[in-house]
């Protein structure tokens, strides 16, 4: 699973209808250029293709009248919001997620119910206690990664990154059942984009030919 999908479809649900430097801004505004594969080559291709997949509606706007190429607005279509959802219930369960597609998923965790998030998260804990207790008949963390020689330095960091995870979502669990952050349904929801001509502090500022598409 690729995170570019969910974060281009998240940032388009936010804003209802944008066009594709807006969503390259909103992504460089989360600084997701820096975290997952987020690059505008990337922004622009997902956007065109997912369009041509039915997961968003391209409408083409005319040119101002101060010239320039027309440019496409996008908004998601039901397929789409389909997508959206089981990318996003997927980014939160799997265990060994890859963590651009992990941190894409707690970007947009709000969108869920409550109640669901955490049953969500409550699952990807029990998915790594069950691997971490698979790595386990093998290798004994107690007796230290000497055990099995340097080659039980690997068998040591999967259990420690898998003990770090536990730990993290837990955490995450903790924090929303005591009620931290506004999901959906509860009330006025957080707004992580930027408005049409906000100014962007971190833009990367580097042009690119889908800039005015």
């Amino acid at each position: 699973m690729s995170a570019i999908r969910l974060l281009v479809l998240g940032a388009v649900r936010q804003h209802g209808r944008a066009h594709g430097y807006q969503v390259r801004n909103d992504l460089e505004y989360w600084g997701a250029h820096e975290w997952s594969n987020a690059k505008p080559g990337s922004i622009y291709h997902a956007l065109k293709q997912m369009a041509k997949q039915g997961l968003l509606h391209a409408h083409e706007i005319a040119p101002s009248t101060a010239g320039g190429p027309p440019r496409t607005e996008y908004e998601m279509t039901g397929k789409g919001t389909e997508e959206f959802f089981r990318l996003l219930r997927e980014s939160l369960t799997v265990y060994d997620q890859k963590m651009d597609v992990l941190s894409a998923g707690v970007g947009f965790i709000v969108e869920l119910k409550r109640d669901e998030a955490v049953a969500l998260l409550k699952e990807r804990v029990r998915g790594l206690e069950e691997w971490r207790a698979a790595v386990t008949e093998y290798y004994t963390p107690e007796d230290g990664p000497q055990s099995l020689g340097h080659i039980g330095e690997i068998m040591n960091l999967w259990v420690g990154s898998a003990d770090f995870g536990a730990e993290w979502t837990r955490g995450l669990i903790r924090r929303i059942e005591e009620g931290a952050y506004t999901f959906s349904g509860e009330g006025d929801p957080f707004v992580g984009v930027l408005a049409e001509g906000e100014e962007n502090p971190y833009a990367t500022g580097a042009p690119h030919e889908g800039d005015q598409g």
